[in-house]
């Protein structure tokens, strides 16, 4: 996992980078990376990991498994070293639904709602979006009776992830104080938070309340709220993460609700993509029979070449 499971690559400072097993060399995502490679190179059934802005799903999409993030207030805490308490779930990581949905009604308070009304779609505001994932999402769309209405938040995407970091930040800078050997670039990460300034982080937590107000209007109305995963396929360990990975991810946190990551497809030379679904809490089963009518449409799961062999 990521050191103190702020990030989205997964090259631990103390234990080395964690290979993607769809393709040696690149980034399985993070923070939960060990997690979606253990599960997608077969090495267990499923696995746990934890989801602040996106920990469980960037790296379910990036190793193209599945993965859920419940609603926070919908599984128990214990145990957990949060990131951000708000932000923060575990979640589980499966090759399939029904694995991922067994273990998800073991972990969690599972509601048995049912999804109503035609969905909407989130545009890319401000996401630089790579066109793989743009080809995959519209595939996605195209399977569905009714297209979902497209629908742009107050503030950008870049800007609403940044807002998050910065809770983040401030959260663990104090929750690691004391805490001797952490990296130079943690303790650079952790720095971020604290230095903002007071109107700044004002800003920030307006961005944030909005947000979270928005985005449980919009599941509330349509149903639910479509959108890719990660705006970019796997990338390789010799290069930085792109910052924007927790884009769309970081929408189900700050709304506290329930979020669903299934493959929807890959990059011309291999790479898994996947697509995301946020629900209203209680309504998980939906969440889940609808995802189940999306992978069907699909078929968009497939193992990494030597696992299949």
């Amino acid at each position: 996992m990521e050191e103190a499971a702020l990030g989205s690559k997964t090259d631990n400072p103390s234990f080395g980078p964690t290979q993607n097993p769809h393709r040696i060399g690149y980034s399985p995502g993070g923070s939960s990376g060990g997690s979606a490679a253990a599960v997608a190179a077969g090495l267990c059934d499923a696995a746990l990991g934890t989801d602040t802005m996106g920990s469980v799903r960037i790296p379910a999409a990036h190793c193209g498994v599945y993965g859920f993030k419940p609603a926070g207030s919908r599984i128990s805490q214990g145990g957990l070293e949060p990131a951000d308490p708000v932000f923060d779930a575990i979640g589980p990581i499966a090759r399939d639904l029904d694995m991922l949905e067994r273990l998800s009604r073991i972990v969690s308070d599972f509601g048995e709602g049912v999804l109503e009304g035609g969905g909407a779609r989130l545009i890319e505001h401000g996401v630089e979006i790579n066109p793989s994932v743009t080809k995959a999402f519209d595939q996605v769309t195209a399977t569905l009776q009714h297209p979902p209405a497209p629908l742009k938040l107050d503030y950008p995407n870049g800007r609403i992830r940044f807002a998050g970091f910065i809770q983040v930040s401030k959260f663990l800078a104090g929750s690691l104080k004391e805490v001797p050997g952490l990296s130079d670039q943690l303790i650079k990460l952790l720095k971020y938070g604290p230095a903002r300034s007071a109107d700044d982080w004002e800003q920030d937590q307006k961005i944030l309340a909005r947000t979270r107000e928005q985005v449980r209007a919009i599941v509330s109305e349509h149903g639910f709220l479509l959108m890719p995963t990660v705006p970019n396929p796997a990338f390789p360990h010799s290069v930085n993460e792109p910052a924007t990975q927790a884009d769309f991810s970081c929408l189900a946190n700050i709304a506290e609700l329930p979020s669903l990551t299934l493959p929807a497809g890959c990059t011309d030379d291999g790479l898994p993509i996947g697509v995301q679904i946020i629900a209203s809490e209680g309504h998980e089963a939906g969440l889940f029979a609808f995802a189940r009518i999306i992978d069907a449409k699909l078929s968009a799961y497939y193992a990494p070449p030597s696992v299949g062999e």
